[in-house]
């Protein structure tokens, strides 16, 4: 395996340093801290200025209107986005678009493609739960009906409302945001598949929830939702690769954000002094940050090798899965870590809302807990461990 980066990938990593390059990462306070502040819209600019930067359709295909670049060219952008805690659902669009352009139907993908590539489409998805793997933990339900006229937007005359939609899914990022929202359900069946709908379809209600990093989520609820079948991608692994697109993508904004918060330790005990010395030259404190920096490479190293995987298909002694739990455990544990070290050298500017190191305590124990914590990823590791290794 070779882990240089490409040239396209370097010129994705620069153009989103310059894009997020103005980004304040103390723009919103924490609910955690401050009772009543939530960011009830994404960063509007910030998305537009991401279009304009091309960075919205990099993983797209040029037919409609992209660059083909890879999972691995989406992690630096994500990486370098979470340096500033931008509140844009970048992850969630772009991931939903590359499971659609792959696994989906070609005239919905034709229809919705370009727009996200131009900021005019913002897309997300719904993805709580352990690990994702098991059926039993989608709670919502697919079954097909009978044929019926399609009410979707740009459907031909023919096209049939085949499925029906039942069930909650809590904890969608940005939904109220969202022009289409993707949810995964099972059909009974044992196949899991994704749904693509509107916030606004008949049957849809969508109840307000904040989380741990203040921004808007959402409870969604589908009460005998019709879609046609153009909107359900129902091919084989279709949920699975779109779910390790987006524990990968979680990897990399732990990795962002930490090295952001171990910068800004390093800033400051550089410049803290005590008893006429910089506390960075203390030697509890600089074992502490050499921990943390093991962290981060650690972090870096199964981020880059999940990607990998998943980018080339490449076989291993496990499953693309075993990485994948991997590179959680690593960014889950790692970023907790970092953040609760920072915490301590800072002292007490570590809980001040007035700095900004509150909100990246407030984001890591968000990205800590998203989509599976370590402790659920190491379940999943051993499993994978017992059937491919141990049997």
């Amino acid at each position: 395996m070779d882990f240089t980066f490409t040239e396209e990938q370097q010129a994705a990593t620069q153009a989103a340093r310059a894009v997020f390059s103005g980004i304040a990462p103390d723009g919103v306070p924490s609910p955690a801290l401050v009772p009543g502040a939530v960011a009830e819209d994404i960063d509007r600019p910030l998305w537009a200025g991401l279009a304009a930067g091309d960075l919205l359709s990099l993983m797209l295909s040029p037919e409609h209107g992209g660059a083909g670049l890879d999972l691995v060219a989406l992690c630096l952008v994500l990486r370098e986005s979470a340096r500033v805690l931008a509140r844009v659902p970048l992850l969630e669009t772009c991931a939903v678009a590359m499971a659609l352009q792959r696994y989906g139907d070609a005239r919905l993908a034709a229809e919705l493609l370009p727009g996200v590539g131009r900021g005019e489409l913002v897309l997300t998805v719904g993805a709580s739960g352990r690990t994702g793997h098991d059926r039993a933990e989608l709670a919502v339900t697919a079954r097909q009906e009978a044929p019926t006229k399609s009410n979707r937007p740009g459907a031909a005359d023919g096209d049939a409302a085949g499925w029906v939609l039942d069930g909650v899914q809590s904890g969608v990022p940005w939904a109220q945001a969202a022009d289409w929202i993707a949810v995964p359900a099972h059909t009974g069946e044992g196949r899991a598949v994704v749904a693509l709908i509107q916030p606004t379809h008949d049957g849809v209600t969508l109840a307000k929830q904040v989380s741990t990093s203040g921004e808007l989520f959402a409870e969604v609820r589908l009460d005998s939702v019709g879609i046609d079948s153009h909107a359900l991608i129902d091919t084989a692994g279709a949920w699975k690769w779109l779910r390790a697109l987006l524990t990968i993508g979680t990897c990399a904004l732990a990795l962002g954000l930490g090295e952001a918060v171990l910068t800004m330790t390093s800033e400051y005990t550089g410049k803290r002094e005590q008893f006429g010395f910089p506390i960075a030259t203390f030697q509890s404190v600089a074992v502490q940050t050499a921990d943390r920096y093991i962290d981060l490479r650690a972090m870096e190293v199964t981020l880059w090798q999940a990607a990998w995987r998943i980018s080339t298909g490449a076989d291993g002694a496990l499953p693309a899965e075993g990485d994948i739990a991997v590179a959680k455990i690593w960014a889950s544990d790692g970023v907790r870590r970092v953040v609760q070290t920072a915490q301590h050298l800072h002292g007490g500017f570590g809980a001040d809302t007035d700095y900004p190191l509150h909100r990246f305590h407030a984001w890591a124990k968000q990205i800590e807990l998203s989509l599976g914590s370590a402790a659920a990823h190491e379940e999943t590791l051993g499993d994978l461990l017992a059937t491919h290794l141990l049997s």
